[in-house]
């Protein structure tokens, strides 16, 4: 519900801040002057050994120098406590001895409306666990078991089965009176349109609850028992209840783990379930896991409020690198003084459940303890595997460092990164240890930094084409690039990019399913386009080829719409959404192309949410969350500007296609 201002202002000046946070936290009896109404502790919001976290009663505000977080008392429950905005208010206020204004009726009604749907999934819950353990449960049981989990763990977490039924759910659950409506917006069954019956989303799946904050199931990730099933891992659906990109398993559980005992200050953020699952089970409680897709913006922030230096763990493989470096991308633009990230790479083949199954934790902790720093990660990158023998190769190593850098945000992080950079830099072309004598720990067969290497292959470009293949930001070209086709125009490129990759590589629909299945497009043929195809994949499976998808395409009117996709991506010379493009080159460009286009839309939402929140504090009169407000809009202005003019990396087919660049289409 909505508060008026002077009730707002009413409650927080009957209740000093102090009494609401020091529930929360033990004062610094050297630093605190009670008579002031100042007062100093370790931020509960980033693990620290020296208090840094301030507040003021004459304020009414905190701030912590250390992790940046600031703000009021509804604030601090919200982000510590994990309450509702509302809730914060009803805790305040009955503080203060203040009764609560009458609620708007509708804004009751959603909230309502909204924990019924939390009760109906507490039901669904029940029903999994109910089910794991049932006969038809035996082959998950059997499956949990052989990777090593424990009654203990499974009942912590509360795993459970979902059979292999088209209505067991649905049945379940209408047995005990509830309506359709209800099941609907759990996201629970499959229903729509084009569906005359809804049947149940998961089925013969191994169940996983993910929980809020405030620790209620929210949502479910599947693990698909069959191996013919389309999607290894299926999440729930966006309802009113999840927002994928808002949420990681785990999370209240690792915090609570992250403020005392083993790991205390620490989060581990690893890539799966059963990840974080077997780590819980080796003793490593502080680990939390993004919900079978890439790292998120918002995701990103949720570790940085549990901690100013998360640990992001990745697979030693190919694939694990390139994540690594999406996520070296993604910290870089929100750095700020005591706020960064560490990088855990794991044995090549191995993964942190591999690695505690077997040999307990140490193994992991090793891992952990030789976790590298940002810095290190983003210097590793641009020189692995590179030879910079020449002038004009080591003035392009310079200037591709200086253009990494220069997207963080904070002024004061930008100029020490560059600095940073200048010195490695320095080092490196004069010989100096550490840049030259040690192994580069994302290459294969003990290769040296910087020496020309054999068998056939100079600096690290196969042929010329190699270039930097790690995913990095795509340019002013790719995001805002557009054609006209008569008097229609097609979408922009970076959207292009995505649909037409996935019509001529449609493996990628099954490889990266979860992700595709949510993407949002802006340009509404596109959408109705999206629909069509991913009607196809559920219908063919894996049997999907190109040439079916076409037929179905065209027959549905969209023949018009693909050609001209098609023009367009070969008047961009962006030769990995083609037909032609080698499968491990179109996955490349699609993941490069769905990084701008989830981050360009995170910002755009951004900056409309605060454009009404700097109105509401017009009319509210308050000066300081104006201001406030308003250097975070010129932060996302600037970010958004920086998108810009970042230059392109998406270049030709690339190396495993076997060319290095294609003619642009004629």
């Amino acid at each position: 519900m909505r508060f008026s201002p002077s009730f707002l202002d009413e409650i927080r000046d009957r209740v000093p801040i102090s009494d609401v946070i020091g529930k929360r936290v033990t004062w610094d009896r050297r630093k605190t002057n009670v008579s002031r109404g100042d007062y100093w502790a370790c931020c509960p919001f980033h693990g620290e050994k020296s208090p840094s976290f301030h507040c003021e009663d004459r304020k009414g505000r905190y701030h912590c120098f250390g992790c940046g977080v600031s703000g009021d008392h509804f604030r601090f429950l919200t982000e510590l406590e994990g309450l509702s905005f509302p809730e914060a208010v009803q805790q305040i206020a009955d503080m203060a001895g203040v009764p609560m204004p009458q609620p708007d009726p509708q804004a009751e009604r959603r909230e309502k409306e909204r924990t019924s749907l939390l009760d109906v999934m507490e039901l669904a819950t029940q029903f999994f666990e109910d089910q794991l353990q049932t006969a038809n449960g035996a082959k998950a049981r059997a499956y949990l078991r052989e990777r090593g989990l424990t009654g203990r763990t499974i009942e912590t977490f509360r795993l459970g089965y979902a059979p292999d039924s088209r209505n067991a759910m649905k049945e379940f659950l209408a047995g005990k009176g509830v309506g359709k409506e209800q099941i609907e917006a759990c996201g629970l069954v499959v229903y729509g349109p084009d569906v005359p019956v809804s049947y149940d989303r998961f089925r013969d799946r191994i169940m996983f609850p993910i929980l809020s904050a405030r620790e209620r199931v929210i949502a479910f990730g599947g693990r698909a028992m069959s191996p013919d099933a389309p999607a290894k891992y299926l999440n729930s659906n966006e309802t009113e209840l999840f927002h994928k990109g808002n949420v990681l398993f785990n999370f209240a559980r690792a915090r609570r783990a992250s403020q005392g005992g083993d790991g205390a200050g620490t989060i581990v953020a690893v890539e799966g379930y059963m990840d974080v699952i077997a780590l819980h089970q080796a003793g490593i409680e502080n680990a939390v896991a993004p919900l079978g897709t890439a790292l998120t913006e918002n995701q990103l922030d949720l570790l940085w409020k549990m901690t100013s230096q998360p640990v992001l763990c990745f697979d030693g493989d190919g694939a694990g690198i390139r994540a690594a470096n999406r996520a070296v991308d993604l910290a870089l633009p929100h750095l700020k003084p005591g706020r960064s990230v560490r990088f855990a790479m794991l044995p090549d083949g191995k993964d942190p459940d591999d690695l505690v199954r077997h040999e307990g934790r140490e193994p992991f902790d090793k891992v952990l303890a030789n976790a590298r720093s940002l810095a290190d990660m983003v210097w590793l990158r641009e020189v692995q595997g590179g030879e910079f023998d020449t002038p004009e190769k080591r003035a392009e190593l310079e200037a591709r460092l200086r253009q990494v850098t220069s997207v963080i945000g904070d002024e004061s992080v930008r100029r020490h990164y560059g600095q940073d950079m200048r010195d490695r830099l320095n080092a490196f072309l004069q010989g100096s240890a550490p840049f030259r004598g040690e192994r580069r720990p994302f290459e294969r067969g003990g290769r040296q930094g910087g020496g020309r290497q054999g068998g056939g292959r100079q600096g690290g470009f196969r042929n010329g084409a190699d270039r930097n293949a790690g995913p990095t930001a795509i340019s002013d070209r790719l995001a805002r690039s557009s054609l006209v086709s008569g008097q229609q125009a097609v979408p922009l490129l970076r959207e292009s990019v995505l649909a037409l990759t996935i019509v001529n590589h449609p493996q990628l629909l099954f490889d990266e399913y979860d992700e595709i299945a949510t993407i949002e497009f802006d340009h509404r043929d596109l959408q109705r386009c999206w629909a069509t195809v991913l009607n196809a994949a559920a219908a063919s499976g894996a049997r999907l080829t190109r040439e079916v998808l076409m037929e179905q395409l065209e027959a549905e009117g969209f023949g018009a719409l693909i050609g001209a996709l098609d023009q367009q991506v070969r008047y961009a010379r962006l030769w990995t959404a083609t037909a032609a493009a080698a499968p491990e080159d179109a996955r490349e460009g699609y993941l490069q192309a769905l990084t701008l286009h989830r981050r360009t839309k995170a910002l755009l939402w951004q900056k409309r949410e605060l454009e009404r929140e700097i109105a509401e504090a017009t009319l509210a009169e308050d000066v300081e969350q104006g201001q406030r407000l308003v250097r975070a809009m010129e932060e996302v202005q600037l970010e958004l500007h920086r998108m810009d003019k970042l230059e392109a990396i998406i270049e030709g087919f690339g190396v495993l296609s076997g060319r290095v660049k294609g003619p642009a289409a004629r």
